[in-house]
């Protein structure tokens, strides 16, 4: 439960933050500050997990070319994405007619181990055909030892040798589970520049990274990266509890650098950019009664299985952990 103190700070920092969602009228798509790292980024960011599952190269090449076009330029993606496919496709694109530079180009890292991580950065390096990335974030800190895994097992020794070589620029973490773990990972001794975390209308009721980790985040000046802004799976969609201009808007209206969306065609890319572009931010009113509505239903996580099942989790870090990876 989030104190009054730490409320009324959560609700001047959001609106300190919406106050720095620059026009798009320069850049395509509005922008924010990514945490104090002094970047901006484009407030919608394309989920790389989607642009692999695109079954033609050249359609999968075209959302990212089209995306960056149109102001689109944080780029999400993982070492473990399809096996692979995602950045082999996405490092197409960007490698093509000066798209790189373009870009904030964000990838995740699967291993704990310092050897490990350093030969998936490589791997990472000559798939995306980039000599460095923005932001490289550990994966998947789904697992309450995960934490001490990524300092103890030397994962992040390789990161900072990485940011030392010019290889990355920024150093972060994800997950999707609790926010318990995000709270451990916050609290190691080691200045975050960005955390990724479930961002989403459901998210305040059940398990809450809103109420639990995005305050710590705006005190250290960490960039909040949102993901899942429509569930993951998009069964809130499917059930016809909540829209997607409402789940986009809820989103956009916390205090998130950028919000990751799974786009697969051009017509949902066209919808999430003219939502972006139209953006306004809820008033405290406007979430009352969206929160209000959703009240029986976001209460017990139906909405967002990815918190309590290990069915979302990657078959990588399942094994990693000693879990089946099927049944689950």
């Amino acid at each position: 439960m989030i104190s009054p103190t730490r409320r009324d700070f959560f609700q001047a920092m959001t609106a300190a933050i919406l106050a720095e969602t620059a026009s798009a009228a320069e850049t395509g798509l509005p922008t924010r500050p990514l945490g104090r790292t002094g970047v901006r980024v484009s407030i919608l960011g394309l989920g790389g997990a989607h642009i692999g599952r695109i079954r033609e190269e050249a359609d999968s090449v075209k959302l990212v070319h089209t995306a960056i076009n149109e102001g689109l330029t944080f780029m999400d993606n993982a070492w473990e994405y399809n096996q692979g496919r995602s950045e082999v496709l996405m490092g197409k694109a960007l490698g093509q007619e000066g798209y790189r530079k373009k870009v904030f180009l964000m990838t995740k890292v699967c291993s704990r181990e310092y050897q490990g991580a350093m030969e998936q950065l490589e791997d990472s390096l000559r798939k995306l055909q980039t000599d460095v990335i923005d932001l490289w974030q550990f994966h998947e800190c789904n697992y309450h030892n995960d934490p001490d895994w990524v300092f103890e097992k030397g994962a992040l020794k390789a990161a900072l040798e990485a940011k030392k070589q010019g290889k990355i620029r920024f150093i972060g973490f994800t997950g999707h589970k609790t926010p318990a773990i995000h709270r451990r990972m916050l609290s190691k001794a080691h200045p975050w520049d960005a955390a990724q975390m479930p961002n989403n209308v459901m998210d305040s009721g059940f398990l809450s990274f809103r109420g639990e980790v995005m305050p710590l985040c705006l005190e250290k000046g960490i960039g909040i990266v949102g993901m899942k802004g429509c569930g993951g799976d998009g069964k809130m969609l499917q059930a016809g509890v909540v829209t997607v201009e409402e789940c986009y808007r809820y989103c956009l209206s916390q205090p998130v650098s950028v919000q990751v969306v799974g786009l697969s065609t051009m017509d949902e890319l066209q919808r999430a950019l003219k939502i972006a572009r139209e953006f306004k931010p809820m008033t405290s009113s406007e979430k009352q009664t969206l929160t209000s509505r959703l009240k029986d239903v976001m209460g017990d996580g139906r909405f967002e299985l990815f918190k309590t099942s290990k069915r979302f989790d990657s078959a990588y870090h399942r094994t990693q952990h000693g879990f089946e990876t099927q049944g689950v």
